[in-house]
């Protein structure tokens, strides 16, 4: 296993904990480029490893090194991310629900609609540029002085979403996304009832062999993704059910692909199910709760999220027409 981001001494001294991000290469890096193992290890662009490397900012087992240096069992590496630029994107003075924050970290209740990351279509407005006008101790993420944003959600999913404030943070978590040690649990609205009270979903997601904007479990290079579910409620009225979900894995639009799959598309998702009358305006999907090791104080940090009032009342509606069959 890949060790996580560790101290390190410059000739000069200790350096900052935020400064210097230090690892030790497993088997699952081992015969990688540099360039590579260090954005793996590290959970940040290639593009910009390599322009740290470019400015002989990383080491292998303290010595300069070149991007297409293979990398062996058991070697260190060493880097020192640059001081921060101020970003292309603009703080926005969007509104955010936070959970929590302190200097490495920020969680917070993300609405349904709010986008994620700045992309075409959406150049801004998005939980990014919202991050940027709320946090004023960002040490830079990157090279880059904005948040770190550790996992995603859907832009129609709401609910408990993380962000790291410097590398060292950034690094950490992700290589507890990366190991699958993170906690996770979902709550969905679907169409139809699963026959059993819980279940698992084993099965690779790959992109769609047709429709190159969609993801499948009929993808030919698809990879392992696990779903765990376990029946909430039924509203046979309605043919409707409430599922919990706790994903293993972390694969692009895993919960509704696994869902879907198993012919319980999510309420509301024009992607994976039909949409056949508006019973709400989008994905029936909310990340309820978040658990995570604090990256720097080691203690176990979890979080939860009430359900969006679009939800709750849709669960309502379901229920007073159960009382009502």
């Amino acid at each position: 296993m890949a060790e996580g981001p560790d101290l390190a001494e410059s000739p000069d001294g200790p350096l900052d904990e935020e400064l210097v991000l230090v690892f030790e290469v497993s088997d699952a890096e081992a015969g990688e480029r540099v360039d590579v193992a260090l954005a793996t290890l590290s959970g940040l662009p290639r593009s910009a490893v390599k322009r740290w490397i470019a400015a002989k900012r990383v080491e292998v087992n303290e010595q300069p090194c070149r991007a297409s240096r293979r990398v062996s069992l058991g070697d260190r590496v060493r880097a020192r991310p640059p001081e921060p630029v101020q970003p292309s994107l603009a703080p926005e003075a969007i509104p955010l629900v936070v959970l929590y924050e302190d200097s490495d970290l920020i969680v917070i209740d993300k609405p349904a609609g709010l986008v994620v990351h700045p992309a075409p279509g959406h150049p801004s407005g998005t939980l990014v540029n919202a991050l940027l006008h709320h946090c004023n101790d960002l040490a830079g993420v990157g090279g880059v002085l904005r948040p770190g944003i550790v996992h995603r959600l859907d832009r129609g999913t709401s609910g408990v979403m993380l962000a790291a404030k410097n590398d060292t943070a950034h690094a950490a978590l992700s290589k507890q996304f990366r190991d699958h040690s993170i906690e996770r649990v979902y709550r969905a609205v679907v169409r139809g009832s699963p026959g059993v009270e819980e279940g698992v979903v084993d099965r690779p997601i790959g992109r769609h062999p047709r429709d190159r904007k969609r993801m499948s479990v009929a993808a030919r290079n698809g990879r392992r993704a696990v779903t765990r579910y376990r029946l909430v409620e039924r509203f046979a009225a309605s043919d409707r059910s409430e599922l919990e979900m706790h994903p293993e894995t972390g694969r692009t639009h895993q919960i509704r692909v696994h869902l879907a799959s198993l012919g319980l598309p999510i309420v509301g998702d024009p992607v994976y199910g039909k949409v056949r009358r508006a019973e709400i305006d989008r994905p029936a999907l909310h990340a309820a709760k978040l658990g995570f090791v604090h990256p720097r104080s080691g203690e176990m940090l979890r979080f939860e999220a009430g359900l969006p009032d679009d939800m709750a009342a849709l669960i309502e509606k379901l229920r007073a027409r159960e009382t009502a069959s």
